[in-house]
């Protein structure tokens, strides 16, 4: 690991830590040159995934579009941006090992993009409700006001 401090290539760990719930390590640093301390993070790297879309065109997966989708959902509720990136975490970790359900026909490097919407609904009903509302408002393409009726009275039950 390179210093971000003087460039020098060697640098050792004094402490390793699991964080998120074990799905990523935090390594705290010191640089041999400089005593500089830093910490580095490792989190489990994503195979390359492809999106089978609705109209069944494919793209490249991007963590970034989940990330914003759920931004927007939780946009002026109460949540803490640690339970945020817990949330994104945990959400990318079921993508990630999720076992393809028996109707998806899709090859074990796709994912549908009705799969990681439900992914992302189920964690975010655990957070807030409102923002469940609107996630799935966009996921569930509600059509009028009675379509977040049906959807409130299923949370209710």
């Amino acid at each position: 690991m390179i210093c971000p401090f003087c460039g020098n290539n060697d640098t050792k760990v004094i402490d390793s830590r699991d964080t998120n719930d074990g799905k990523a390590i935090r390594r705290r640093r010191e640089c041999e040159k400089c005593q500089a301390r830093f910490s580095t993070y490792e989190e489990m790297e994503i195979m390359r995934l492809t999106v089978v879309k609705r109209d069944g065109s494919k793209q490249e997966y991007d963590k970034g579009k989940i990330e914003t989708g759920i931004r927007k959902a939780l946009e002026k509720r109460p949540v803490s941006e640690d339970k945020i990136s817990k949330l994104l975490g945990d959400i990318e970790f079921e993508i990630q090992s999720r076992e393809p359900s028996k109707n998806e026909a899709n090859a074990p490097n796709e994912i549908s993009s009705k799969e990681i919407g439900k992914i992302a609904l189920e964690k975010l009903k655990e957070i807030d409700d409102v923002a469940y509302l609107r996630f799935a408002s966009v996921y569930k393409s509600f059509k009028n006001a009675d379509s977040f009726r049906k959807e409130m009275d299923k949370m209710e039950t």
